[in-house]
């Protein structure tokens, strides 16, 4: 499955050889666009300058580091792929993902609503908010396989938030006390903030998974475990 407020572990050997800041790309000459508004304070493009704070380079993500932040790279066993991000503060968990997106438009919108309709077929809830970084879903899922004493489905809240930028889309997904605590809440999207996304030239279709990997000291063996951790 695939929000600015406007109110309302394997180590992945990440150190201190990682830049502070990441080299920019030249400027994006695509059109601007009107949801470009909701990440004033990021999420950035490589080519924009962005907030000075350490990074790990994750190939079309640099995401921040320090020490209150655990990075967990996601891969897919079989097919030996980096699929998504987590990022774990405290206990709130940050899944993110960059997709490529048109040059004149956005992807959120209509995205939302699909994950609105797939969560109501799973049995969960989902009410759309205006958050952080404009609108965002706030959710009730149903956990596979987990029922209580009484033997009814448990279900735990979820918030999924969406970021267009120029060419690229970037889903996250939080969970845990950022899903419900103001508090937790305000860290995790400062964290969301600060992500760098590295769209790169070549040509992707729209919606299809940007380009991740494990930093390059990191890399695991043929059949090594699926998850690699990365701290400051």
């Amino acid at each position: 499955m695939f929000g600015r407020r406007r109110k309302k572990n394997a180590k992945s050997g990440a150190d201190d050889t990682i830049p502070a800041v990441a080299p920019r790309q030249s400027p994006v000459t695509e059109p601007a666009k009107e949801e470009d508004r909701y990440r004033a304070q990021g999420p950035w493009d490589a080519s924009e300058k962005s907030s000075e704070v350490q990074r790990v380079d994750l190939g079309a993500l640099r995401v921040p580091v320090g020490p209150d932040i655990e990075v967990q790279v996601n891969v897919a066993k079989q097919q030996n792929k980096v699929i998504g991000v987590t990022i774990v503060n405290g206990q709130t968990a940050l899944q993110v993902q960059p997709f490529a997106a048109p040059k004149s438009s956005g992807l959120w919108d209509e995205i939302r609503g699909e994950i609105a309709a797939e969560i109501a077929q799973s049995g969960g809830k989902s009410e759309e908010f205006d958050g952080t970084f404009g609108p965002e879903l706030r959710t009730i899922l149903p956990v596979p396989g987990k029922t209580n004493d009484k033997g009814q489905q448990l279900a735990q809240p979820a918030r999924f938030i969406g970021v267009d930028g120029p060419r690229w889309f970037l889903r996250g997904v939080i969970r845990g006390e950022g899903s419900v605590r103001p508090e937790a809440a305000a860290r995790i999207e400062e964290i969301f903030a600060g992500i760098v996304v590295v769209r790169g030239d070549l040509p992707v279709p729209p919606r299809e998974l940007l380009d991740l990997k494990l930093p390059q000291q990191a890399r695991p063996a043929p059949g090594t475990a699926a998850q690699q951790t990365a701290k400051e």
